[in-house]
């Protein structure tokens, strides 16, 4: 194996610009890793997402800037975009080398000779559980616990680039939580591309609870941990029980949901309807009166009439979602949707806009029902954190990034919470109560 040789002057580390998704970032941190213990020190590594056209374009847009910001270092192509279409990428005159999405994250194969290395992902059917060193600049760490995802929605590309659903061991899942927490690290997002389907690939009936309950038990230090997107579908009686029984269990669930008319949700080809969802968040409510909601939406979807809108955007309220990623629809070669009769650009991005706005009444709803609350708030940077529901709150305190410090709601401005601290030094457990 050989590594990219230098050109002339160089960077003095190897640089990581993460495109995407949380699962992006933390395979970045992989690369970063492997690249800093082998010490090369020349390459620009570009992890590229490709969930719309426009994150493709953004991608290319940030290579060719990487290039004229750094002429003589050997710039890697790698992630979702480059997964799907090397030739593109490899055919660019910035790009020295492109790398699959299981490629990127071995030294050997991310570091190989060939201008194109990426293989065939669909046949994976394992995923390697990474240990890292941390994660800069952040106060949560994030675990893949799991890989691809075998869905067929209509709209999405992302299976093809990421492969079948396969799962990191919870051996593995727990080894990386430890050695986190032994870091720092008080809080812990499992993470992956669709960790809801958690287990299915295995012989034995593992599922996501098995792994949050494995990682509770065998690592009390952790004092919280946090869980990505969720697929509505499949949030089922023992996850509800975890979020009720489990303090350390964050109250915050970010659905997979991506419309609120069950018409769009059928050509969608989602597992879940309207009524499916409400009541299984009802449950969750119930069962954790504090736990807020987010949800993923999508704007425009090709025979999205006026009336499907309306559905989806009363839906926010109905379903007492708080936390919007709105995302106007952007049509994929070689999906089924993209030969669905396509909604005006111009009307998309105007839903887009409503939908967004719907949105900021939803979040200052929600932080309103939070002034007057004591919150035991982990602090991203100082003067700012993070309730267990993951509101923001601005702060007046001496505690650094990564403590965990117990403040009185006093008040909203915008969109974000203002708080005192009660007690100004780290606080070990969890407060959320009326006061």
């Amino acid at each position: 194996m050989s590594a990219p040789q230098p050109k002339s002057d160089l960077p003095s580390a190897p640089k990581i610009v993460t495109l995407g998704c949380r699962l992006n970032t933390l395979e970045s941190q992989v690369m970063r890793d492997e690249l800093q213990n082998a010490g090369i020190n020349n390459a620009v590594v570009v992890n590229t997402c490709a969930v719309t056209l426009e994150a493709e374009r953004q991608a290319r847009q940030t290579i060719r800037r990487l290039r004229r910001e750094n002429p003589d270092a050997n710039i890697i192509v790698t992630g979702c975009a480059a997964q799907l279409d090397p030739e593109r990428y490899g055919a660019m005159a910035e790009v020295d080398r492109v790398v699959g999405n299981a490629e990127k994250l071995s030294l050997e194969t991310l570091l190989g000779n060939d201008r194109i290395s990426v293989g065939d992902i669909s046949v994976l059917r394992e995923t390697a559980g990474h240990l890292v060193a941390g994660l800069d600049g952040r106060t949560r760490a994030f675990v893949m616990v799991q890989q691809g995802c075998d869905n067929t929605c209509t709209f999405c590309i992302i299976p093809t680039a990421r492969g079948h659903n396969r799962a990191v061991t919870i051996a593995d899942i727990t080894a990386q939580v430890k050695k986190l927490v032994g870091e720092g690290f008080k809080e812990v997002v499992l993470t992956g591309v669709d960790i809801a389907a958690y287990g299915d690939d295995l012989e034995t009936e593992i599922t996501l609870a098995d792994v949050i309950k494995t990682v509770l038990a065998e690592v009390p230090q952790l004092q919280r941990l946090r869980l990505s997107s969720l697929d509505p579908a499949r949030i089922d009686d023992e996850l509800i029980d975890l979020f009720k029984n489990e303090a350390r269990l964050q109250p915050h669930i970010h659905l997979s949901l991506q419309a609120g008319d069950d018409m769009v949700l059928k050509r969608m080809k989602r597992r879940h309807r309207l009524a499916d969802v409400a009541e299984v968040l009802a449950r969750l409510k119930d069962a954790r009166p504090d736990i807020a909601f987010g949800a993923d939406l999508i704007a425009g979807f090709p025979t999205e009439t006026e009336e499907m809108f309306a559905n989806t955007l009363s839906s926010v309220r109905e379903l007492g979602l708080t936390y919007l990623h709105v995302f106007p629809y952007s049509s994929r070669p070689k999906t089924p949707a993209a030969k669905m009769p396509q909604v005006d650009p111009a009307i998309t991005k105007q839903r887009a806009r409503v939908l967004r706005g719907e949105g900021e009444q939803a979040l200052g709803r929600h932080l309103n029902n939070l002034i007057g609350t004591a919150q035991s708030v982990l602090v991203e940077k100082q003067g700012f954190a993070r309730t267990p529901c993951f509101a923001p709150v601005r702060i007046a305190s001496r505690a650094e990034a990564g403590d965990i410090i117990k403040v009185q709601i006093t008040q909203r401005i915008d969109g974000e919470l203002h708080a005192s601290p009660i007690d100004d030094g780290p606080a070990t457990g969890q407060l959320n109560e009326l006061v």
